[in-house]
């Protein structure tokens, strides 16, 4: 487990002093990697005492356990791409891939709050509320699964993205009674982060996917939902987002079981009239999402 892993897990026990160190933690990882007990303790505003503590806390032996693991970290995860691309491949390639996209699905579904995760799917399977999904450039496939699958269980969704000009243009018709969905982690778009705090002040309800209880993101969000994206290569990993974005669509499609099977069977007939899948060969396409989703024993299941 990461460092940021281990905030995400105790961030509900964290003290507001714990807090004030996690952020140096987590937003500044060099202040912990080569400073002194001291140094970081200043930094965040507190005593050495209070900065040992948190690394006991988030199961270190102590600060030095703490500052090596931030300083592997450092130089595995928490850099660019453009740096991770030069580090020496493992050799073991595949098992290292395996291994860590498991961990992503795990760590991320485990972190899930099942209160906050009710909360949320009532307000996404809402159909008198529209749902905006807004993600970061690296994290738009993650937003495109959520939007597109959420589109087909229920109207008024919208996926958004473009330019802060499109953007803005797109969510002039926000309203208070709205949901947003805000999807980015680590090394954050700016402009983003800033939609996000409007739409808050706006009144709309904010669900954050995003990989810290620290992530500025979180902190303009009605309800958090955390996703570890760890990648063995240069860039991060989308397995878990899109993981927790699947957990998010089968919940709303079992709330939905009454109204849905006839959007999707209307779905399916446009599809058929216009041609626009190739069938399987010999055969037909397989059956459409509405006998799946009207199949009781599939709920019972996915409930």
């Amino acid at each position: 487990m990461g460092v940021v892993e281990r905030i995400v897990a105790h961030a509900e026990r964290l003290t507001s002093t714990e807090r004030k160190i996690a952020e140096v933690l987590a937003g500044e990882p060099q202040t912990i990697a080569f400073g002194t007990v001291a140094q970081v303790a200043s930094r965040a505003g507190t005593s050495g005492p209070s900065v040992v503590r948190l690394a006991v806390k988030l199961g270190y032996e102590g600060f030095v356990d703490l500052q090596a693991d931030v300083q592997s970290e450092l130089a595995r995860q928490l850099g660019p791409a453009r740096d991770r691309i030069r580090q020496r491949p493992p050799s073991d390639l595949l098992a290292r891939v395996q291994a860590a996209e498991q961990d992503n699905v795990l760590s991320t579904l485990d972190a899930i709050n099942p209160r906050m995760l009710d909360e949320s799917v009532a307000r996404l399977a809402d159909r008198r509320r529209r749902v905006w999904v807004l993600a970061g450039e690296v994290m738009s496939p993650i937003g495109s699964v959520l939007a597109g699958q959420l589109g087909q269980l229920r109207d008024g969704v919208a996926q958004v993205g473009g330019s802060e000009v499109a953007v803005s243009r797109a969510l002039a018709g926000l309203e208070a009674e709205d949901t947003l969905v805000a999807v980015d982690i680590r090394r954050y778009e700016r402009s983003l982060v800033s939609v996000v705090r409007w739409a808050a002040e706006r009144g709309a309800a904010v669900i954050a996917l995003t990989d810290s209880p620290l992530s500025p993101l979180a902190s303009a969000a009605e309800h958090t939902f955390f996703v570890s994206a760890r990648g063995i290569g240069p860039f991060d990993s989308l397995t878990g987002g899109i993981a927790l974005a699947n957990t998010l669509v089968t919940a709303v499609a079992v709330r939905l079981r009454q109204s849905a099977p006839a959007r999707l069977d209307a779905i399916e007939a446009a599809w058929t009239a216009t041609g626009a899948l190739v069938a399987e060969p010999g055969g037909t396409n397989p059956p459409p999402g509405a006998e799946r989703i009207a199949n009781d024993e599939e709920v019972e299941a996915a409930g």
